[in-house]
């Protein structure tokens, strides 16, 4: 029975699954993506990605140990040629699974791994995506010199405003006042001009 037993043996002898488990990986390292099950992916991703680690260490070592997982010279030199160039900066999680739904035969979960360095698509839509920040409609922050002007200038600016809205009324008043003036004057003006005009006709 397998009881805390947490290694998925895919129904296979352990020197099947082996030899599966690194065709595969030669594939993977080969054609940078390939289509199988959600099992043997996920089975593939623990297998495959200690070997791409051990590739960031070009050496004799590092290639033999390599070469006794994959048993594959072509595999190997494309891994250290060109995947260890692509991954040097990555510090893990080199392979992506993206599910594409269940086989007709037996309903079983399907889905492609690829390396994630070569999928030159998404590398692209990440690109051009630009950074979305929310944006409040508070104004942006002073600092340095500009901020400590502000301040100082608050109080300042308060007192004006309260000295203004008085002397503003106060102008309103004054300004009605002499409107009324002139407009007294204008009428008084007026009437003698109108005086004048009449009495060189009455001496007449």
């Amino acid at each position: 029975m397998r009881h805390g037993d947490k290694q998925n043996n895919l129904g296979r002898k352990s020197a099947h699954r082996e030899s599966m488990l690194a065709n595969m990986a030669s594939s993977l390292i080969r054609h940078k993506r390939i289509s199988t099950t959600v099992a043997k992916a996920k089975a593939l991703r623990k297998y495959v990605e200690p070997l791409i680690t051990k590739a960031k260490d070009d050496t004799t070592h590092s290639r033999r140990v390599v070469f006794g997982y994959l048993s594959d010279k072509e595999a190997v030199t494309e891994l250290f040629r060109e995947v260890a160039q692509k991954i040097g900066e990555r510090p893990g999680g080199y392979t992506r699974i993206l599910k594409t739904g269940t086989r007709l035969g037996d309903s079983a979960e399907m889905c492609i791994i690829e390396l994630v360095d070569f999928n030159e698509a998404m590398l692209a839509e990440k690109s051009e995506k630009a950074k979305v920040t929310r944006r409040s409609r508070r104004p942006a922050k002073k600092t340095g010199e500009e901020a400590v002007v502000a301040e100082a200038k608050k109080p300042a600016v308060k007192a004006a405003k309260k000295k203004a809205e008085p002397v503003a009324k106060a102008d309103s008043v004054e300004e009605v006042a002499e409107v009324k003036e002139v407009k007294e004057a204008e009428e008084v003006e007026g009437s003698k001009e109108v005086a004048s005009e009449e009495t060189p006709e009455e001496t007449k």
